[in-house]
């Protein structure tokens, strides 16, 4: 049997309760190399901005196909008073509320506590932040070796910095800009990882693909007075300078 056919029959002998897990299957598959189950857990405090995300297109087929995982939880849940504070005023002073540690701390805590004790941990917890190294696919990569990743989505004026020190295994930036909290950049890497789990895509040559320029019909396209034609050596079935031509044009 190829590995292929193995990770399918694995895949298959799981269902998605039993992701808290099987520990023999997980094991044998993690010997040989096989991701079998990628868990994503989103720590947040709206957890409904996810819904649409989750509901669609190959990541919902993902879900569906039990290849990936992904929770939400409502970090309120992890407060202790009546209010069920997050936040708190910054000390030094200055505009806006900073995202407390505590009950961050007992989030993490408890996504951690989850495995199984007989499981080699696999996880891995990243605080998305504007000043944190910035994404790129070789941090992809790494992180799609693991069983579990857990993101922490920041709010308001940012983070407690005690939680990028102790907590968080890395910080990091999708991208030289600031977003109104770490939501949107926790779906970027929810589907840059996913791309990477086998079975995920259609074809499994897209999940390594390199950016270069695509055209399809028509072959000329008239915008105004200009006719917008497909480079010729697209055209021309000679398939090694296709790759040359698509390799100079890599982005």
């Amino acid at each position: 049997m190829g590995l292929v056919a193995l990770s399918d029959c694995i895949r298959g002998a799981l269902s998605y309760e039993a992701i808290r897990y099987p520990p023999i299957l997980i094991y044998y598959a993690n010997v040989i190399g096989i991701p079998v189950f990628m868990k994503f857990e989103v720590i947040t405090i709206f957890p409904d901005i996810f819904s649409g995300f989750l509901s669609e297109s190959l990541i919902s087929k993902a879900i569906a196909k039990r290849l990936i995982s992904v929770r939400t939880h409502y970090l309120r849940k992890w407060t202790t008073d009546r209010h069920r504070t997050v936040d708190g005023k910054a000390y030094g002073g200055g505009p806006g509320l900073v995202m407390k540690v505590e009950p961050i701390l007992k989030a993490v805590n408890a996504l951690r506590n989850t495995k199984p004790k007989s499981l080699k941990s696999k996880i891995r917890v990243i605080l998305f932040s504007p000043r944190g190294k910035q994404m790129d696919q070789v941090m992809v990569k790494r992180w799609a070796k693991y069983n579990q990743l857990v993101f922490i989505c920041g709010r308001y004026e940012g983070v407690d910095e005690r939680v990028a020190d102790y907590i968080a295994d890395e910080v990091v930036s999708v991208g030289p800009y600031v977003l109104n909290g770490g939501e949107v950049a926790a779906m970027a890497a929810i589907e840059a990882v996913a791309r990477l789990v086998p079975g995920f895509m259609h074809d499994a040559g897209s999940q390594t693909k390199e950016d270069h320029p695509q055209y399809t019909k028509p072959e000329v396209f008239t915008l105004g007075k200009k006719k917008l034609r497909v480079p010729k050596i697209l055209l021309s079935g000679d398939h090694a300078k296709i790759k040359d031509w698509r390799d100079k044009h890599r982005r």
